[in-house]
């Protein structure tokens, strides 16, 4: 298997952990991210902080897809070719 292979074995892997929780699991965890931080529930700071936390995930997200997509993108080789004079 090639790195390109196993990236995208990686990144399929990762995005189907993502696909199985639900938008609850994931708000119950980041909420539990926020508390552990030292923030309270019900605060402009803890809201902040869940906020953050959708922000980086986004941002990650939008990464893993741009990388992803360069896949697409034509390949040139280049193999010079090299003519020996006879004379």
């Amino acid at each position: 298997m090639d790195i390109r292979s196993g990236l995208l074995f990686a990144g399929l892997a990762l995005l189907a952990g993502c696909a199985t929780m639900t938008p609850e699991e994931r708000r119950a965890l980041d909420e539990a991210q926020c508390r552990d931080y030292g923030f309270t529930p019900g605060t402009d700071a803890f809201a902040e902080c869940l906020q953050r936390i959708d922000l980086d995930r986004r941002a990650e997200w939008r990464a893993r897809r741009i990388e992803l997509d360069h896949w697409h993108e034509p390949r040139v080789v280049y193999q010079p070719v090299i003519v020996h004079d006879t004379d």
